[in-house]
């Protein structure tokens, strides 16, 4: 069963609070993703973010899972802006 994790009303239509990414991240995401579960991360409403919040929110996960790991995260509603910033995370968590 896949866990969806809506952003907007924990940040706002500008995801940029690294603290709230790092609760996310800490209680949800990584807990699901060691239980083997999927996740999916819900960026409805969110105009924009910062690379700082994305990579707080994913690149532990990244990090401990390994690369595979984005086979069982899903971004969804993710306008163009987001997800070019989560294509640089990704990208940069693969160096």
């Amino acid at each position: 069963m896949k866990r969806e994790i809506v952003l907007l009303p924990r940040t706002g239509k500008f995801a940029e609070n690294k603290d709230t990414a790092r609760d996310i991240r800490q209680r949800e995401i990584l807990p699901m993703l060691a239980q083997g579960r999927e996740i999916i991360i819900d960026f409805d409403g969110i105009e924009a973010t910062t690379q700082s919040f994305i990579h707080a929110l994913i690149s532990e996960a990244i990090r401990i899972e390994g690369i595979a790991v984005l086979d069982r995260m899903f971004f969804k509603n993710c306008n163009s802006m987001v997800k070019g910033i989560i294509k640089i995370v990704v990208e940069y968590m693969q160096r």
